[in-house]
C-alpha cells in the first residue's frame, strides 16, 4: 500500500519522543520549534522519561508533556502495567497525525503500531518488525561527524522539511520560580549578572571528568585575575565529592602559596547539590562563562546563551559540542591534541574509566580558552 504524501497542513497533533538522558532531551528541542513553525496549526506533544522533564517544561512549542517513570518498573507488575496502561490510553485520546521517534527505543515501534498515526518517522534501525513500523526513516540516531542536533532535525528532513537557522536552536526555559531563587541566591553572595564565571566539573560519567587538582588550579586562575568562581553538581554522592575535592585541593594550594594566600578562595560560592535543573539553566544564564565537560549543565549553557568552554576527552566534539557559535566569538572546545585515538567513545582508555586524554590536558590550554571568551 502506497504511503500518503507527507502535507505539514494536514497536522493537527504530532507526539515527538525521546527517551534518552538529559542532555539529549534537551538537544532535541529544535524539532519541536520547528514543527510549530512549519505547522502552526498543530499542537506538539513530547514524550520522555520523568526526570528529564524539566529540559522540555515551559517550551513555547509544546501542547502537552507526557512522561514515563523509570521507577515504574520497580513497583511490580500490576503497578507498572496499569500505568503504561493509562499512558497509552492518555497518548491514544490525543489522535497523533505524526509521530516522531528520536531514538532507536523499542518502545517507539510499539507506540507507532498502537497509535496508528497518518504517519510516523525514525532513525533506520534495522529490518523487519522495526522498519515496517514506520511510514518514513531517516539515516542514523547518531553520526560521529555531525552534531547531534542536526542528526535530530533530519528525522523532518526525511518528511521533506528543510529547517532554517533559526528552527536550529536550542531552547529551555528556566521559569520565574527557579530565576527567582537564583536571583535570591547571587543576591546573598554579592554577586551580579556577568560578574562570575560558573565551573560545572562533574559528570555523571566519571571518565568525562577533568582531575580535581586541574580544576582547582583553573580556578585559582581565573580567582587571581579577580573573576569570582561559583561551582555546582548534581545532587549526586559521587559528583559534590568532586566539588570537595577541588575545593580540598584549592586550600592546599592557597595554603602552600606565598604570595597573597587565601585570595582565590574568598570570592569561591559553592552550590554543588543545591540546584534543580531549572535553577541551573537560571544560574548559568547570569555567568560571564562557563566551564565545564561534556554533560547537560554544558548543553544548557549554551543554550541559555552563556559563553561555554567545554573539556572533551574519549566522547565526540563534533557530535556531542557546545551548540550554536563554536569557534565563532560564543564557545571554546578544549581538548587533548596529543591523543590522537580521541575521540574513542570508550568508558575511559580500554574502557579502565580513566581517560588519560583528560588527566594529561594541562590547565593552561583550558585557561586559553577562557580568556580567550574574557
Amino acid at each position: 500500500m502506497p504511503i500518503e504524501a507527507f502535507s505539514p497542513a494536514s497536522l493537527r497533533r504530532v507526539l515527538v519522543i525521546k527517551l534518552r538522558h538529559h542532555g539529549d532531551v534537551l538537544l532535541a528541542t529544535p524539532v519541536l520549534s520547528m514543527l510549530k513553525r512549519v505547522a502552526p496549526q498543530c499542537e506538539v506533544d513530547a514524550l520522555a522519561y520523568a526526570d528529564t522533564a524539566p529540559m522540555l517544561e515551559g517550551h513555547p512549542a509544546l501542547a502537552q508533556l507526557h512522561l514515563i517513570d523509570r521507577n515504574w518498573k520497580r513497583q511490580g507488575f500490576w503497578q507498572q502495567a496499569a500505568a503504561e496502561w493509562n499512558l497509552i490510553a492518555e497518548l491514544r485520546a490525543r489522535h497523533y497525525d505524526l509521530v516522531v521517534h528520536l531514538s532507536v527505543h523499542t518502545r517507539g515501534a510499539w507506540l507507532v503500531r498502537l497509535l496508528r498515526p497518518r504517519w510516523s518517522v525514525a532513525p533506520r534501525f534495522r529490518a523487519g518488525f522495526w522498519a515496517n513500523s514506520f511510514t518514513h526513516l531517516y539515516p542514523a540516531q547518531s553520526d560521529p561527524l555531525r552534531h547531534t542536533v542536526e542528526t535530530n532535525l533530519d528525522s523532518l528532513r526525511a518528511l521533506g522539511l528543510e529547517p532554517t537557522a533559526a528552527d536550529k536552536a536550542v531552547t529551555m526555559v528556566p521559569g520565574a520560580k527557579a530565576t527567582a531563587r537564583v536571583a535570591e541566591l547571587l543576591a546573598q553572595h554579592g554577586l551580579q549578572a556577568g560578574s562570575f564565571i560558573h565551573v560545572h566539573p562533574a559528570s555523571r560519567w566519571a571518565f568525562k571528568c577533568w582531575p580535581a587538582q586541574r580544576v582547582a588550579a583553573l580556578c585559582d586562575a581565573l580567582a587571581a585575575k579577580g573573576w569570582p568562581i561559583v561551582l555546582s553538581s548534581a545532587p549526586d554522592a559521587n559528583e559534590k565529592a568532586l566539588i570537595a575535592e577541588v575545593r580540598a585541593a584549592r586550600d592546599r594550594n592557597a595554603a602552600s602559596s606565598a604570595a597573597s594566600p587565601g585570595i582565590p578562595l574568598r570570592i569561591t560560592v559553592d552550590l554543588s547539590g543545591q540546584l534543580s535543573l531549572k535553577e541551573l539553566a537560571a544560574l548559568t544564564a547570569q555567568a560571564r562563562l562557563f566551564v565545564g565537560v561534556d554533560s547537560a549543565p554544558m548543553h544548557i549553557a549554551a543554550a541559555m546563551g552563556t559563553p561555554v568552554v567545554a573539556i572533551f576527552g574519549p566522547s565526540g566534539d563534533l557530535e556531542w559540542g557546545p551548540w550554536g557559535g563554536v569557534g565563532k566569538n560564543r564557545h571554546r572546545v578544549v581538548a587533548s591534541n596529543t591523543h590522537p585515538c580521541r575521540p574513542c567513545g570508550m568508558a575511559g582508555c580500554n574502557d579502565s574509566k580513566v581517560s588519560a586524554c583528560l588527566t594529561t590536558l594541562p590547565v593552561a590550554q583550558v585557561l586559553a580558552a577562557c580568556d580567550e571568551l574574557l
